[in-house]
């Protein structure tokens, strides 16, 4: 049984009515480096970044990442 980590960051910027041009800005990194981390095309994401995307949306961690079951994604 294995698994994956998905970020929901999509989700909670449509939430907040934020657009990846703003959060880029907010949290210091290039767009093209968002936009990878916002469609989970990334395979790790620092602390201080994820500190910096939930400072600037006002949300907990728990709140853009989850964690998917293989077997629950192929269903």
């Amino acid at each position: 049984m294995s698994g994956r980590i998905v970020l929901r960051l999509d989700r909670m910027m449509v939430e907040r009515g934020r657009s990846l041009n703003w959060l880029s800005d907010k949290v210091g990194i290039t767009n093209v480096n968002l936009s990878k981390i916002k469609n989970n095309r990334v395979s790790a994401i620092r602390f201080t970044t994820l500190a910096a995307i939930c400072e600037a949306l006002d949300c907990q961690p728990g709140d853009i990442l989850t964690y998917e079951n293989d077997d629950e994604a192929a269903m």
